[in-house]
């Protein structure tokens, strides 16, 4: 049963309610910038700790009390569903994740599981042993990657910067694509009701390669799946935060695909975005990560600067236009906290 949180900043904006300060959390909170991350990376590899539920409620949980951020994200991985539909994932070093059995065939598409989410339930208990250790003070975000990002890694095979192999199947199969595109909808839609279930309190929806599209495609090949998997999981009553990269020449149609919230990254201002979407959801974000590297002076006035444009309407989430870089100084990122809480508006 979820708990609802008793510091509830973040839930208050997904709503667009007015809150005392901006709620902050970071994208990437949990990761290599932080030691204790470090440390126990050094002897687990992240698919341990993902599938380890006491491993990812601690790394979860450090950013929390390092930082005093306003939610704990869940510690997982997007490709995790990839594993129960019946692809091999692995991580190599350098490379990150690699499928060793992409699917690039009619054949490979049917052989693709959808009765298999349960298998994830490890990622359910970890976000109730968060829910646990937090006794409510922040919320707990869930999260699944969207079905074009998934779909580009499961037929690239790993990380891809032209996204030709899915591209192809998109232009040359079209039936093939919407096959494909249906069962990941079955799956990561069922992946973000398990966490729900299990006490998140908002999924955020991540589709981390959405830019590598153009606004006519997205909307013809992405936006009905993106749609539906985000329409399942606020049919629980939970806030969904729709994020994308390089997304800046079709928020719209991104917002069209559905959300409370929309994330945007750094390439666009929050501000002129926010107007065009006519103020229909909330928004998140948008520092750009490596301004975090800046003196803390010049740190401060960009953040302050975020706050100014985003103004007294409801429904801002500061938060980076993506994840905390590597070698971001911890102090530099406590030090945003301290000034997202500090600022007021003249």
């Amino acid at each position: 049963m979820r708990v609802a949180p008793v510091s509830s900043r973040l839930l208050d904006a997904c709503r667009r309610r007015p809150t005392d300060v901006r709620p902050v959390w970071f994208m990437r909170q949990a990761g290599r910038y932080l030691k204790p991350y470090r440390d126990i990376r050094s002897r687990y590899g992240i698919l341990e700790i993902c599938k380890n539920p006491e491993l990812a409620a601690t790394v979860t949980l450090q950013p929390v009390e390092i930082l005093d951020v306003d939610a704990a994200i869940i510690f997982a991985d997007l490709l995790l569903p990839v594993e129960v539909m019946g692809l091999k994932l692995r991580y190599v070093s350098g490379e990150g994740p690699v499928i060793d059995n992409p699917v690039r065939t009619s054949m490979d598409v049917d052989a693709l599981s959808t009765s298999n989410v349960d298998d994830l339930g490890y990622v359910g208990e970890a976000i109730q042993l968060v829910n646990r250790a937090l006794a409510g003070r922040v919320p707990v975000i869930g999260f699944v990657g969207a079905p074009f990002t998934v779909a580009s890694y499961m037929i690239e095979g790993c990380a891809s910067r032209t996204f030709l192999l899915t591209k192809r199947m998109m232009y040359s199969n079209e039936p093939l694509w919407h096959r494909l595109m249906g069962k990941l909808v079955d799956v990561l839609s069922g992946f973000g009701l398990l966490q729900v279930t299990a006490g998140a309190h908002v999924i955020q929806v991540f589709d981390s390669w959405a830019g590598a599209l153009g606004p006519d495609d997205y909307v013809r090949y992405v936006q009905p799946y993106s749609r539906a998997v985000i329409e399942r999981i606020r049919a629980t009553g939970v806030p969904v935060i729709h994020f994308g990269t390089g997304t800046g020449g079709f928020f719209r149609e991104l917002l069209a695909a559905g959300g409370d919230v929309i994330g945007l990254d750094w390439r666009v201002n929050i501000d002129h975005a926010w107007m065009e979407m006519s103020y229909r959801s909330g928004v998140q974000g948008n520092l750009d990560p490596a301004v975090l590297f800046a003196p803390l002076p010049e740190l401060r006035n960009r953040v302050h600067e975020l706050l100014r444009r985003t103004g007294n309407r409801p429904g801002h989430i500061f938060n980076l236009g993506h994840g905390i870089l590597p070698d971001t100084p911890v102090d530099h990122v406590k030090a945003v906290v301290d000034f997202v809480r500090e600022f007021k508006l003249s």
